[in-house]
């Protein structure tokens, strides 16, 4: 068991750094939903999912 995870010790290192990185962008999208922000940039008229996110009645 120690041999097997002296050897694979970097690559369990960079996994964990990754999957860290990863719950922390996760944390921080759910967050900002909570708060209400937005990656929106409010250029409509640039956008490719223009009249999709903002309903113009």
């Amino acid at each position: 068991m120690f041999e097997w995870l002296a050897a694979n010790i970097g690559t369990i290192i960079v996994a964990l750094i990754v999957i860290a990185v990863i719950a922390f962008v996760v944390f921080r999208m759910v967050k900002d939903k909570k708060e209400g922000k937005s990656s929106c940039g409010a250029n409509c008229a640039h956008c490719a999912c223009r009249g999709d996110c903002h309903n113009h009645r």
